[in-house]
């Protein structure tokens, strides 16, 4: 009775490390030339780093030859304003939101064409004109957070504006759902705009 009880003990204390060992969470730093781990249940660093990539280079592809004519009478590179991320997909962006808006910064930051504008700047003027970021296509609040930015000694030429939309197909336990990253630029003076768009498919094994 005692040996079987022993060996009940046994194969319990077993059964706990095995368990615990399973339950023990590992890590390890991805190299540079590694591929990002692909999210099963929604968009990760797999999504949002090729889509913001393809976005913003055909943007600034576009934007080159009239930026660089423009600057020939300006004498110096355009002035970006970048406003922010409206996220219309399917799925919350949870923390990729700031990454992906850091991301789109930095690019537009390493382009001598153009000259982004501190966010703080920007967020200091819509706290001081009391106007959300959804408000500034009016361009009669557009111009008016404009003129506060060049009180502030940070004229602005464009403002850019990013939205994330989603489009998702179902068939049977498989789900295809096709991201698109879409930048808009609009003139503060003029108005005109020019917006570039990416699109990435996704299929998702149930």
């Amino acid at each position: 009775m005692r040996k079987a009880f022993g060996h009940v003990a046994a194969a319990a204390v077993l059964a706990a490390c095995v368990a615990a060992c399973r339950s023990t969470p590992t890590a390890h730093v991805l190299s540079p030339g590694a591929a990002d781990l692909v999210g099963t249940q929604r968009a990760g660093a797999e999504t949002y780093r090729p889509l913001v990539e393809q976005a913003v280079m055909k943007l600034l592809s576009r934007q080159r030859p009239s930026v660089q004519t423009a600057a020939a009478g300006r004498g110096r590179p355009l002035r970006v304003c970048f406003v922010g991320i409206e996220n219309r997909s399917a799925e919350e962006m949870g923390d990729f939101k700031d990454q992906v808006y850091e991301m789109i910064d930095t690019m537009l930051e390493n382009n001598a064409a153009f000259q982004p504008v501190s966010r703080r700047y920007l967020q200091a003027a819509l706290r001081e004109t009391g106007l959300r970021p959804d408000q500034l296509f009016i361009p009669a609040n557009m111009r008016q957070v404009a003129t506060v930015l060049e009180q502030q000694g940070q004229p602005v030429d464009c403002l850019l504006f990013a939205k994330l939309t989603s489009g998702t197909t179902a068939a049977g336990k498989d789900v295809q759902r096709d991201y698109m990253l879409t930048l808009e630029v609009i003139n503060v003076q003029t108005g005109d705009y020019d917006k570039e768009s990416a699109l990435l498919r996704k299929h998702y094994h149930r």
